[in-house]
C-alpha cells in the first residue's frame, strides 16, 4: 500500500473514531484496554499523533527525548479533549501530506522511507484504536482485507523485529498466519535466543506475476510450523493485534501455541 492510501485510511478512521467517541461518551470503558476509558484512548492517540508529527517535522534521526515526549503527550481536560484530538489528527494529516519521502526522520523499524513509515504506522495505530472505540460503543468494525493484511505484516515483520522487544521462547515455537483473502502468509519462529519472520506467497493464491518472488523453501517453512492460523484477513488482523479472539479462524496444529504466541508478542 502506498503513502496516499495510508493517509486516506488515517483520515477516515480518525474522523470515525472521534464521532464514535463523541457518541459513546468519555466515561465508556474500552473492553480491549481494561484500564482505559474513552478519555484515556483519546488522550493517548492524540499524543501519538502529536508525537509523530513532531518527529516528521523535526527531520531528526534521533528519537525524541523523554522530556519532549512527555510534553507532547500532555492532553487537556474533558471539556476540550475531543476538539484537541481532532486538532492533533488534522495536524498530523497536514504534516504527513506536506512531507517528503527523501526527508530524514527517526523510525521504530526499517521502512522504504521515513514518510512511508509514519503514514503506515499512524494509519494502523488509528485503525486499531478506532476498533477500540467501536467495541466500547458496541458497534461492529470493518477493516478491508488489503489493509488488514498490511497490518499483519507491519506487526510481524516490523514491530516484532524491534531489538528491544525481547521475544524469545524456550521451548521454541512457530506459527503461520495465513489469510484466506490475501496472497501472503507469514511464518514466525521464536527460539530461545532469537526469532525470525518469513513472509511467503501461498502457492494457491499467487498469480503468475508474483510466483517468482516466493522463496523456494517458503512452503516447507509454513508446513512445518507448530500451528497454522487461517481465516479472513480482517479476523486475523484483529487477532494478532489483540482486539479479538480466534473465533472465525481455523487452527491446524497445536492450539496451545496460539496462547503462548499471543502472550509473547502482545502489543497494547
Amino acid at each position: 500500500m502506498d503513502i496516499a492510501t495510508h493517509l486516506d485510511i488515517l483520515r477516515a478512521d480518525g474522523e470515525l473514531l472521534a464521532r464514535t467517541a463523541e457518541r459513546t461518551g468519555l466515561d465508556a470503558q474500552v473492553p480491549t484496554c481494561p484500564d482505559w476509558r474513552v478519555r484515556d484512548l483519546l488522550g493517548h492517540l492524540g499524543g501519538v499523533h502529536r508525537w509523530a508529527a513532531y518527529i516528521v517535522e523535526s527531520r531528526s534521526a534521533v528519537r525524541p527525548s523523554r522530556e519532549d515526549s512527555t510534553a507532547l503527550f500532555r492532553a487537556p481536560g474533558d471539556d476540550e479533549l475531543l476538539d484537541w484530538y481532532r486538532a492533533m489528527h488534522a495536524e498530523l494529516l497536514k504534516t504527513l501530506a506536506a512531507g517528503s519521502p527523501d526527508a530524514p526522520a527517526w523510525t521504530l523499524f526499517d521502512a522504504p522511507n521515513p514518510l512511508a513509515f509514519w503514514a503506515r504506522r499512524q494509519a494502523h495505530e488509528t485503525a486499531i484504536h478506532r476498533v477500540d472505540t467501536e467495541l466500547a460503543a458496541g458497534v461492529p468494525s470493518i477493516v478491508s482485507a488489503e489493509f488488514a493484511a498490511d497490518g499483519i505484516d507491519e506487526l510481524l515483520s516490523g514491530f516484532l523485529s524491534v531489538p528491544r522487544r525481547n521475544v524469545v521462547a524456550d521451548p521454541p515455537l512457530s506459527i503461520t498466519i495465513a489469510p484466506d483473502d490475501a496472497p501472503l502468509a507469514w511464518t514466525m519462529r521464536i527460539k530461545p535466543d532469537d526469532r525470525e519472520v518469513i513472509a511467503h506467497l501461498e502457492p494457491t493464491k499467487a498469480t503468475e506475476a508474483t510466483k517468482t518472488t516466493s522463496p523456494a523453501d517458503s512452503a516447507e517453512r509454513a508446513e512445518s510450523a507448530d500451528l497454522i492460523v487461517s481465516g479472513p484477513a480482517e479476523t486475523l488482523y484483529l487477532l494478532v493485534w489483540n482486539r479479538a479472539d480466534a473465533t472465525g479462524c481455523r487452527l491446524e496444529g497445536d492450539p496451545e501455541v496460539l496462547a503462548r504466541w499471543r502472550d509473547l508478542t502482545k502489543v497494547p
